[in-house]
Order: structure tokens, then sequence, then C-alpha cells
């Protein structure tokens, strides 16, 4: 379901729209999470609560309508390998900010907040369930949704839950922090008096950005679809590539922000509770894929992609309980063994495809 038929452009046009559609993406994105972040302060969410659901349902809107759209038109691999190729080119984005903006010490050293071991664990549950169900198997029983589909997104709620109500008195607390540890949110706007029209224009500002972040997602899923027919490179390589890029261009901008602001934290639970939304995305791509249950669909690159997402997390885990205080050409372990993964994974992904 295209809106313009992409399949009478050439190789090299479509390539065009889809750096121009990610162009849109970008810019949109960045505006808006700059705008989600003055919705939260102006109305005095919890960081944590914020960061996630605000934060992270913003920036995750390119791939909301990126895995729609390619449920809709009936490339489920498109869609799935969409979601988990996020989830690692985010988790890259980590380690490339951690050598592009961190000066002093390694990323997870500067980020002593116990709550983003809770995060990690939480992730890597939600992608744990997610091959499980591609593994498995699932029955569509309520208006072409899926069981599975259903728990990840019910999980996903739960994970908000438990992160908001995470106890203000750590449970444990890390020793040799650094001397300029990043605040838990890193975002110290004044809190401005409550004027109605100032409400209604950061909410307008909010929608419309909203809407252009939506088409440009649209645009690049219907693109790359073409380009993977016309190119001969399988979807889900083009899922986990070109689109898990185009749609991680908010994420981009959102995480460099907070580093550049010392608030390391942020970054990284940013991260981590994009991922966790990106699975749950299943629900609303297994409501537009009509030929049966999406998971049922997906193929082993979506758990070659899984199995990555988990991967990279959990060397992320590693490195946050050791906050090991060195790095190698100024990045910290952990990121190079997780960039060193993410490469492997790619190469792997390619032959298989």
């Amino acid at each position: 379901m295209h809106f313009i038929d992409l399949t009478s452009f050439p190789v090299w046009l479509n390539l065009l729209v889809l750096f121009a559609a990610g162009t849109v993406v970008w810019l949109s994105g960045t505006r808006l999470a700059h705008l989600a972040d003055k919705i939260s302060v102006q109305t005095g969410l919890s960081h944590v609560l914020a960061g996630a659901l605000l934060l992270g349902a913003a920036t995750s809107l390119p791939e909301i309508a990126t895995t729609v759209s390619a449920s809709l038109i009936g490339n489920a691999t498109l869609a799935v390998n969409n979601l988990f190729g996020g989830v690692a080119m985010q988790l890259a984005i980590l380690a490339l900010i951690d050598f592009w903006l961190v000066r002093d010490g390694p990323l997870t050293f500067f980020s002593p907040a116990p709550v983003l071991l809770l995060g990690g664990v939480l992730l890597i549950l939600q992608i744990a369930l997610a091959v499980a169900a591609i593994a498995v198997g699932d029955v569509q029983v309520i208006a072409h949704i899926g069981v599975w589909p259903v728990l990840l997104a019910v999980v996903y709620l739960m994970s908000l839950y438990f992160m908001n109500r995470f106890p203000k008195r750590e449970t444990w607390t890390p020793t040799r922090l650094p001397e300029h540890a990043g605040d838990d949110d890193g975002y110290n706007e004044a809190r401005l008096p409550d004027d109605g029209s100032r409400m209604v224009l950061l909410y307008s500002s909010f929608a419309t950005m909203c809407l252009l972040v939506l088409a440009g997602g649209w645009t690049v899923s219907a693109a790359a679809d073409v380009l993977s027919e016309q190119t001969g490179i399988g979807s889900g390589f083009i899922g986990a590539t070109l689109v898990a890029i185009a749609t991680s261009l908010p994420e981009v901008s959102t995480t460099a922000g907070a580093v550049r602001r010392g608030a390391y934290t942020m970054a990284i639970s940013n991260i981590f509770g994009t991922n966790t939304l990106e699975v749950a995305l299943l629900l609303p791509s297994d409501l537009g894929y009509r030929a049966g249950a999406v998971v049922n669909a997906a193929d082993g690159s979506a758990i070659l992609m899984a199995s990555l997402g988990i991967i990279m997390t959990s060397l992320y885990l590693w490195g946050l309980l050791e906050r090991r205080d060195k790095s190698v050409f100024r990045m910290g372990v952990d990121s190079w063994w997780v960039l060193i993964a993410y490469v492997a994974g790619l190469t792997l992904l390619y032959f298989i495809t």
C-alpha cells in the first residue's frame, strides 16, 4: 500500500527517497525529543517514567510507522527485523557515543545507578520472550491478535511500573564514584509558571512532529521494501540495517544530547527503555499483518538479530556491574565488545539472508 508507486522509480531514486525520509525523521525526531523533555518538566512526571514513556515513545515513532506499514504491505520479515535490528543498532549507538563524546573514562563507569541493571534485565526478558514466541509459534485469538504480542505488551507495561517504583533509597551503592557522575535525569530546566496557552502550543508542536515522524517512517518502510526487491538483498538484511539506521536517528540525537549534558545514566536508560518498547511493538505489527500471526512469518534472521540484542545488552550489563575505569582508544572495553558483536552479527545476517 504505497501512496506513490515506488516500484516505477530506479534504485538511485528510491535511495534518495529513503535518505530524504530519513532526514525528516532525524529533524522531526530531534525536535520531538526536545518537546517531550519540556512537557515532562512542565507536568512534573518522574524522571524514569518520563524518560521511558515520553522520550522512549516519542523516539520510537519511526519504528511504529515502519513496522506497521511493513506489516500492512505483507512484509513480515522487514517488520520484525526492523524491530530486532533496531535493538542491536541502538546498543551499538551507545558504543559509538562512548567513543565520540565521553572523554574521561568509559560510559558505564559514569553510570552508577542500579536502576540501569533492572532496565537491562527487563530488556533481556522481553527479547527472550520474543525468541520463544518465534520458536514456538502463535495462535491468533481475537481480531488478528496473537497471544505472544499481547504478553510482550503486558510485560512492557509492567517494566514501566517496576522502573518507576524502583526504590529511591538504592538497594546497594557502587564504590569509586567518579567526580562528575551524571544526574539521574540530566534535565535541569526550571519549571515555568503554568500557562494554558504555553501548554497548548507545546502539545500542538508535539503532535505536529509526531505526524512528520510517522510520515517519514512510513516512507522509509515503503522505500526499503521496494529496494529489497530491486537489489535482490533480503528484506531481513534491509530491515536490520538501512531501516534500522533511519529509524534510530532520533535515539542518536537524544542519547548524544544527554551525554553532552553529563546525564550518562539518562543516556543508557533511554536506550534500554526504547529497546523494551521496540519488542512490545510486535503487537501493532501483529494487528497490521493480515496473513496470520506475524511471529509465525519471522525467520532465522529475526532469531539471530534478537539473540544479538541479548548478547549486546548482557555485555553492557557486565560493564555496568564491573564499572571498569579503563578505556582503549577512547572507548570502554565493554563498548568495544559490543561493537565487535554487532559487526559479527551483521556479517552472519548478510550470509544467511
